[in-house]
């Protein structure tokens, strides 16, 4: 709550000729986010699971934003296929990629799978972004200077990253499990920055605030209550959106990469979000659970 009295973070800088993807953009802060992009100017395309949610979210971004630039496609990150299907229309269709928002995620849910066989929250959140990413950065490469945003949280800092299971097979905690995969955010962050050196392209990982959105369907009745006790301090969509465009679009974030950001200002994550050692050992059973080889 530190932050709660500083100037709030504006810019009016422009995204005109550049193109942003925004996973999960249907709703809550990928929502707020893909309105203030269009209304800088870019061509954004929400990416989402359900298309008839994602219809009804480009129209209002378009009637909000006062932009025609806004188109949504399909993706479900809890299918590989899904993502590769996404990422070759992407690559085959868009002369370029600017920004990729990694926004999308689920939340303390119950234990499930993903088409893969993954644990759903690890999987969407980290593993389904990892893969996008992935397809994606020859493209994001060649469209440089430009930036890939993945949206963590503060729970990361109560995550560990589990090697020897990262699925929760041997044992499940909804709340450890989503912890582990923002925390797997972060990392990912972090390596990718150190591999995107010199390439014109960098990597940011933010926590949002604590946002009142459609996340929370998945909490217990007492921490349903909590959250309504705590809604004063919580953030709405539009302002839990903040540090994502801030991220986005902040010219002086040229010079930064692999960082962690909350309220419009770096942060600091927890001494796991800093392990490099754990970062590339993520990494590497990352590329090994998708089958992909990513130096």
């Amino acid at each position: 709550m530190g932050n709660l009295f500083r100037a709030a973070w504006s810019s009016d800088a422009r995204l005109d000729g550049k193109t942003v993807v925004i996973t999960g953009a249907n709703t809550g802060i990928g929502k707020e986010t893909a309105i203030d992009l269009a209304k800088r100017g870019a061509r954004v395309i929400i990416a989402c699971r359900d298309m008839e949610k994602a219809e009804v979210a480009v129209k209002e971004i378009k009637e909000k934003s006062d932009s025609s630039e806004v188109v949504s496609m399909k993706l479900d990150l809890s299918n590989s296929q899904s993502i590769r299907e996404f990422a070759e229309v992407i690559n085959r269709d868009e002369p370029k990629l600017n920004i990729l928002i990694n926004n999308a995620g689920v939340m303390v849910c119950p234990y499930g799978k993903t088409a893969d066989g993954f644990e759903m929250q690890i999987g969407v959140n980290h593993l389904g972004h990892f893969l996008l990413t992935f397809l994606l950065l020859d493209l994001i490469k060649r469209s440089a200077p430009a930036r890939i945003v993945t949206v963590s949280s503060m729970a990361h800092s109560w995550g560990s990253i589990n090697l020897e299971d990262l699925n929760s097979e041997k044992s499940y905690s909804k709340t450890k499990a989503y912890a582990q995969s923002k925390l797997a955010n972060v990392l990912f962050t972090r390596s990718l920055a150190k591999r995107l050196e010199g390439s014109g392209v960098t990597a940011y990982s933010l926590h949002p605030g604590v946002v009142q959105t459609d996340l929370w369907r998945h909490l217990s009745a007492p921490e349903q209550f909590f959250m309504k006790v705590a809604r004063p301090f919580t953030k709405n969509s539009l302002q839990g959106a903040q540090t994502t465009i801030y991220c986005a679009v902040e010219p002086s974030l040229d010079r930064e990469s692999g960082g962690y950001y909350s309220d419009c200002a770096p942060a600091s994550c927890s001494s796991a979000g800093k392990d490099d050692n754990l970062a590339e050992k993520l990494w590497d059973l990352s590329c090994r659970m998708l089958g992909v080889t990513w130096e």
